[in-house]
């Protein structure tokens, strides 16, 4: 969960377009013929996709278990003139007074459950909120993507009023990445230093597949990054388009 670091998340994220990501949840939505109203952003963070979404026309609710996340997408939504409801939520035990068209969990932010029943329980909540036909998608870290590319690595990053330095390390057994992040922000003459702990953990795709059809979910597409090509062994990061279908059978 962030705690201090949200104050510093966005100045640290410049490189993440969340426009990039809002034209590719449209794209699917559109390969897959729907056109969602009201949409839920599971684990919103600071809601900068929230935001973006809302001005684009959709009714957006965003859930997090962060307060400290959720004061900046609160700040961020009123600063855009966007009306967005936010709730301090788990996504393990989020609850809604209603369905909803669409479901969205971005960013990697299902990495961040450790455990496969954790993972399991939010499909399943997934499916009790979404309404007939209703569309999920997420995306996922690679295991690649954390043993090659990220796994015992380190990077540095300064900024005007603040710095940053990413300690990676990659347990291969538990398939669990750990991120140590050390980072530091300017108040007055000197900088104070933070330190959280994080950890993501690989899921294999198949494993996922299933865990959603065993929650009533139908898997209309898996693929690589942000496009609608099949992954392939170097995919750092897979997308999931799901369908609600148990309330369309009966």
């Amino acid at each position: 969960m962030y705690g201090p670091f949200a104050e510093v998340y966005d100045e640290f994220m410049q490189d993440v377009s969340y426009e990039q990501w809002a034209d590719y949840m449209e794209r699917l939505w559109q390969t897959h013929g729907k056109h969602p109203k009201l949409v839920l952003d599971l684990a919103c963070g600071t809601g900068s996709l929230c935001v973006e979404l809302s001005k684009r026309g959709y009714e957006m609710i965003g859930a997090d278990i962060s307060e400290e996340m959720l004061n900046q997408a609160r700040d961020k939504a009123e600063q855009a003139g966007q009306s967005i409801l936010f709730l301090e939520q788990d996504m393990r035990e989020f609850e809604l007074y209603g369905t909803v068209d669409a479901i969205l969990c971005t960013c990697d932010s299902l990495n961040y459950l450790l455990e496969e029943e954790d993972v399991r329980q939010v499909f399943r909540l997934v499916d009790n909120y979404l309404n007939p036909g209703g569309l999920f998608l997420f995306d996922v870290n690679t295991e690649y993507k954390f043993r090659e590319i990220m796994g015992d690595r380190v990077q540095a990053e300064t900024y005007e009023d603040a710095a940053y330095i990413w300690q990676n390390y990659y347990y291969e057994e538990e398939q669990v990445n750990e991120y140590q992040v050390t980072f530091f922000r300017k108040q007055g003459e000197l900088y104070r230093r933070e330190e959280e702990v994080h950890y993501e953990k690989a899921y294999d795709p198949e494993q996922l597949k299933r865990w959603l059809e065993e929650a009533g979910l139908r898997v209309l597409g898996i693929y690589d990054g942000f496009t609608q090509e099949v992954p392939h062994a170097a995919s750092e990061r897979i997308c999931f388009v799901a369908a609600e279908q148990k309330k369309q059978e009966e």
